[in-house]
């Protein structure tokens, strides 16, 4: 469904910056008009001309997130001040990065609604909502989240969550034409933002956590028309798929899987969630693939093991492919034979570093993905320059051998539940580094050090869960705890912003804060750097030194990547804020206070502004149980193990939500078995997104996990961190 707020011809005038509410209707064809939005690949590969326009995801086909403009500097930026706020539709994650051309912003929010408005004023011009099925929502592994759109020849392209890839009017939000990408039988999603290079569109998916084979595909831009497709890792009968990725597969990677296990069942996951980049010099297109499904490689492919031979081809890979037709051209694994969730879907960077030669300049890709390394490759051929840890790590010595593959430890191969660092969340995850060739430095936003214990039990082996990572996923928690204990794993939460030296392979500084999953940055040559934060600030960072210049409070927090633009003569800077993510879904503890879920927000700065930001709504949910304490050690002991195999990824590790998603300690729903069971059970609130879970969880667990919310519910109580009722709390009914 479009929302056509302001009319085609509106747009066409805002282009001119006159804009007018009299102008005739819309018309009804659906044919794109080609002065709006009018960016072809030529224009991209041309966006260093263009500074005051943002043509792409990471604002040229380089993806370096960085800026030439300058008026916004170390001198002005004290002057910098929100202009305007546009507020989105629904709330949840905000992770998309703005895409600015001629005048016009367009956007995604979460449920992948698409937005365009004027880039000067923030006003509407139109909305797009896909109608995601809220149902869709449980097969997220992260939430209902987007990081934006393309846009080519009077088109914005959007990836929907559903697993559909569409093509809108710019004009007007009308729907051109509409692909499914993916089987919606399986718990396929689309998070990503699309790429467009030549004359086609490309696009992943993301599902590893729950069972699904990753590809990529490439469509035509005017028609939809598959142009090709390349699976990331091989047919469950190591068959060919008419696809492009046929011929390597059968010449490399089919051999390096078993025959057996549960790849051949479950797809064997490397779906390529996020990053993409095309190389203008090399036409290639880079693809960032991500873990195994399941994660245990003792499950996932048990005729394996970690000595070469079973690598598992192409998990956790940076792969190249011929931008005319996806065929195979290099590949880098950063992770061989991947266990612990280390994807390499995190951003590819492309850019000149003076590592050729007698220090001439060589043409590299660089990625800081989860395993904690920061890697250099050669872009043509995929060469490793260097292999760096950028953050610390356990997993390895710290080290890569001859044949660029890392050295592995003997403990973290056999796991018997040591504490791996990083862990699942990884030291960089989705927020995006930039580089400024001017520093020479990447600025990347890292998580430190969340470890993770990859335990494996019988009941991880056999027990249904809606993930599939083949390990005990209660291994770190249990269903009482002493007083302190969630003060102290607060402790243990951390990020830093890490000025690296991709050449030297260390960092020029490090700026510390006191929790992970802070903002994407964005460098200018203002020397400044941008990144929004967990707490909800939006900061300036001096470039050389990491000194903090500026800052400005926020009403959610910023996790997206800023961006920056100029229109008449004016520097804008644009970020945005919302409650959600997988920080938010799974780590309530990790916060100090719970938040009330808010519309997601694009705010947007100049110099000189002076617009106000609305107040964050108020916290209203009392905390305190809603029933008396049922249960017992055992049913409390199951009630856990099947909480956090099923619940825990949208209703918070220990029970305990961030706000987001309902906090089950104090629902009234846990006061009443019968409507308990009607909910989690039959799915009586599936059009908001809670489904049923009675085709994996029975009846007995069902209620288990009811009275492990009610325990956890009172021990907060008895820890001092919520309130006994007023009242006596009604029995078990």
């Amino acid at each position: 469904m479009f929302k056509n707020k302001v009319i085609a011809s509106l747009v066409g005038a805002a282009l001119l910056g006159a804009c007018s509410q009299s102008e005739s209707p819309a018309p009804t064809a659906v044919d794109a008009a080609p002065a709006v939005a009018a960016v072809d690949s030529q224009r991209i590969a041309n966006a260093a001309e263009e500074p005051e326009m943002w043509l792409t995801y990471g604002g040229s086909y380089d993806e370096t997130r960085h800026s030439s403009l300058a008026s916004i500097n170390g001198d002005t930026v004290q002057n910098l001040g929100v202009d305007w706020v546009y507020t989105m539709d629904k709330p949840r994650g905000a992770e998309a990065t703005p895409i600015v051309v001629d005048g016009v912003m367009y956007v995604t929010g979460s449920w992948s609604i698409v937005y365009a408005v004027d880039a000067r004023t923030g006003e509407e011009l139109w909305t797009y909502d896909p109608e995601v099925s809220g149902e869709d929502a449980v097969k997220g592994c992260c939430d209902v989240v987007n990081r934006g759109v393309a846009v080519h020849d009077g088109k914005v392209f959007v990836g929907v969550f559903d697993g559909r890839l569409e093509a809108l009017d710019a004009a007007t939000g009308e729907v051109l034409w509409s692909n499914v990408t993916v089987d919606q039988s399986k718990p396929y999603t689309i998070t990503g933002a699309p790429r467009v290079f030549k004359d086609k569109v490309i696009i992943g998916n993301s599902g590893a956590e729950l069972g699904v084979r990753g590809y990529v595909t490439a469509y035509n831009v005017e028609d939809g028309g598959l142009e090709w497709r390349f699976y990331t890792v091989p047919n469950p009968n190591k068959e060919p798929d008419g696809a492009a990725s046929d011929a390597i597969f059968a010449k490399l990677a089919n051999d390096t899987w078993g025959d057996t296990g549960a790849w051949t069942t479950d797809g064997g996951g490397g779906t390529a969630w996020d990053s993409i980049v095309y190389d203008t010099v090399n036409d290639q297109v880079l693809i960032g693939v991500g873990n195994g499904s399941p994660w245990n490689a003792a499950i996932r492919d048990p005729e394996g093991d970690f000595g070469g031979a079973y690598d598992n081809l192409f998990l956790s890979s940076i792969l190249a492919l011929d931008a005319d037709t996806g065929a195979y051209r290099w590949h880098y694994q950063t992770t061989p034979r991947d266990q612990w969730d280390y994807t390499a879907t995190q951003q590819m960077v492309l850019a000149e570093l003076p590592l050729g030669v007698n220090g001439e300049a060589r043409r590299v890709v660089m990625q800081a993905p989860k395993n904690g390394f920061f890697y250099v490759l050669d872009a043509a051929d995929g060469e490793l320059l260097s292999a760096t840890p950028f953050s610390e790590q356990n997993w390895t010595t710290g080290e890569v051998d001859e044949n660029g593959r890392p050295v592995i430890t003997e403990e973290a191969i056999a796991l018997n539940n040591m504490v791996v660092i990083p862990g699942p969340t990884g030291a960089h995850n989705w927020h995006p580094m930039s580089f400024n060739p001017d520093t020479g430095l990447v600025y990347i936003p890292t998580n430190l050090p969340l470890p993770y214990v990859y335990a494996v039990n019988d009941a991880s082996r056999n027990a249904k869960s809606i993930w599939n990572t083949g390990y005990d996923s209660a291994s770190a928690w249990a269903y009482e705890y002493p007083k302190g204990t969630i003060a102290y794993t607060q402790t243990l939460d951390g990020g830093s912003l890490v000025a690296w030296d991709p050449v030297a392979g260390e960092p020029a500084w490090i700026v510390p804060f006191p929790q992970a999953f802070n903002g994407g940055t964005l460098s200018t040559d203002g020397g400044l750097v941008f990144q929004g934060n967990k707490r909800g600030e939006f900061v300036a960072y001096d470039a050389q030194t990491g000194d903090r210049v500026w800052s400005q409070r926020l009403v959610g927090d910023a996790a997206a990547a800023p961006m920056t633009y100029e229109l008449d003569g004016e520097q804008y800077v644009s970020v945005l804020s919302g409650w959600g993510n997988v920080s938010m879904m799974i780590y309530g503890a990790a916060l100090e206070k719970p938040v009330t879920a808010e519309p997601g927000r694009i705010v947007t700065f100049k110099l000189g502004g002076n617009a106000d930001l609305p107040s964050p709504l108020d916290y209203l949910v009392v905390e305190s149980p809603k029933a008396s304490l049922v249960g017992d050690a055992d049913t409390w002991q199951l009630g856990m193990q099947r909480f956090a195999e099923n619940c825990q990824f949208c209703h918070g590790a220990y029970a305990i939500s961030s706000g987001v998603i309902p906090d089950l300690r104090w629902s009234a729903i846990s006061a009443n078995e019968d409507s308990w069971a009607s909910v989690v059970g039959d799915g009586a609130l599936t059009g908001n997104g809670m489904v049923g879970f009675s085709d994996i969880i029975n009846d007995d667990e069902i209620e288990a996990i009811r009275h492990y919310v009610l325990r956890q519910a009172w021990l907060a109580v008895e820890n001092g961190t919520a309130d006994a009722p007023a009242v006596a709390a009604a029995g078990d009914q």
